[in-house]
């Protein structure tokens, strides 16, 4: 059972659930592809220690690409973003868990940044502000135009 499931109010459901789009694991899928093109410029190379040094750095960005797409699915997997039709509840973390809960009610604004990527791959920057505090920004979120009305509709 998800975080948001275990925190609702009674006659509480939820409207919405916002996810981290798939440009989080860019980095590393470069990564691991540049690690594929040195090995395979290890092999047709002819001096030995020219592809020891190829096959290291192909073996270093591979490792390192592998990581950073395993820390951006665990990051995906343990960030929750839901709209209910009484309040707005982000999650983040596994064993040391952050939380922020905002009533609807006490939304005052909806802000989406989008740069030109973001707007070609839909994705982008989420800042929910309220009253006297906010919700700190949500990065890479999948989809904020769609977010940013269901938070307008269930406020409304």
């Amino acid at each position: 059972m998800a975080y948001a499931e275990k925190v609702l109010q009674p006659g509480e459901t939820i409207a919405y659930r916002g996810n981290l789009h798939w440009v989080i694991y860019l980095t590393g899928l470069v990564l691991s592809l540049a690690s594929l093109a040195l090995l395979g410029g290890a092999l047709a190379v002819q001096g030995q220690a020219l592809r020891n040094g190829l096959l290291a750095g192909a073996l270093i960005g591979l490792v390192v690409g592998l990581a950073r797409m395993c820390d951006a699915w665990f990051k995906s997997m343990t960030t929750e973003i839901i709209v209910t039709n009484r309040r707005v509840i982000y999650k983040t973390g596994f064993i040391s868990r952050n939380s922020i809960e905002m009533n609807l009610d006490k939304i005052e604004s909806v802000l989406v940044q989008q740069g030109i990527l973001g707007r070609m791959l839909d994705y982008g920057t989420l800042i929910i502000r309220g009253v006297g505090s906010g919700i700190e920004p949500v990065t890479n979120l999948a989809e904020p135009l769609k977010f940013h009305q269901y938070v307008n509709a269930s406020a409304a």
